[in-house]
Order: structure tokens, then C-alpha cells, then sequence
């Protein structure tokens, strides 16, 4: 899926009601990801809690959403702009990257519930592909 420039400007403007909010977004999502598809939770064994009011998930959802934060701004070539998170993943963390999309759909969901008024059809869409991007971005180093 390509985001047509309408896509681009759709997640950069949906983006900018976002920020701020990362943490819980992230951690909602991280969260609802580990209860959901509770095979995720390997990755993280050491932390004791894995609520979404634990310091460790919110942390951990704070620096996804981050990271997410700065692809919008490399939204022209996540590839690259990917390229260092893509082989942290994929050679350090050795995270499978079906979680990747995993974690996308689990953002979907929070975003929806965060944001009902804002999270039009189309906005659905754009942020759909974008973080389906992501995903496929951070897993170019499996191949």
C-alpha cells in the first residue's frame, strides 16, 4: 500500500492531535497488544507488570509512539529513515515482526477510542497504510 499525498497529509495533521498523548496511547496499545496476543509478552518477561499503568509499559509505549512520531516525519522514506529501529529489531532485540502489524492494529484500536471525533473514515485509512508502512519498514532487515 502507497500513501498518496492526501495520506501523507491526513497522518501529519491527525499526528499533530496525538501529541502529547503518546504515552497513553502507547501504553494502551502495548497493553491491550500483551492481553490480546499474549505470545508478545515474551518479549517482555523481565518487566513484573505488564498493566498499562506500569512504569515499564508506559515508558516502552512512550518511546514507540515516539518513534512513530518521528516516521511521520520521514514519511518520504521510512526505509531509510527505519533503517537504524529495523536493525535494532530485527539483529538485537530479535523481535518477530508479525508483531510489528500486531502492534499497528492495537494503535488503530486506542486511536479510535482516544479520539472518536477526530478518527474519521478517512483518517482510518491514511493512518492504516502509514502504519502498515512502518511495519514493513521495520522489517526490511529480516529479508
Amino acid at each position: 500500500m502507497s500513501l498518496s499525498a492526501a495520506d501523507k497529509e491526513t497522518v501529519k495533521l491527525f499526528w499533530k492531535k496525538v501529541a502529547g498523548k503518546q504515552e497513553d496511547v502507547g501504553s494502551d496499545a502495548l497493553c491491550r497488544m500483551m492481553t490480546v496476543y499474549p505470545q508478545t509478552k515474551t518479549y517482555f518477561s523481565h518487566w513484573n507488570d505488564l498493566s498499562s499503568h506500569s512504569p515499564y509499559v508506559r515508558k516502552h509505549g512512550k518511546t514507540v509512539m515516539n518513534g512513530i512520531g518521528e516516521a511521520v516525519k520521514k514519511m518520504d522514506d521510512l526505509d531509510g529513515g527505519l533503517l537504524a529501529l529495523s536493525e535494532l529489531h530485527a539483529f538485537k532485540l530479535r523481535v518477530d515482526p508479525t508483531n510489528f502489524k500486531i502492534l499497528s492494529h492495537n494503535i488503530l484500536v486506542v486511536l479510535a477510542i482516544m479520539f472518536p471525533d477526530e478518527f474519521t473514515p478517512v483518517a482510518h485509512v491514511a493512518v492504516d497504510k502509514f502504519l502498515q508502512a512502518v511495519a514493513k519498514a521495520l522489517a526490511e532487515k529480516y529479508r
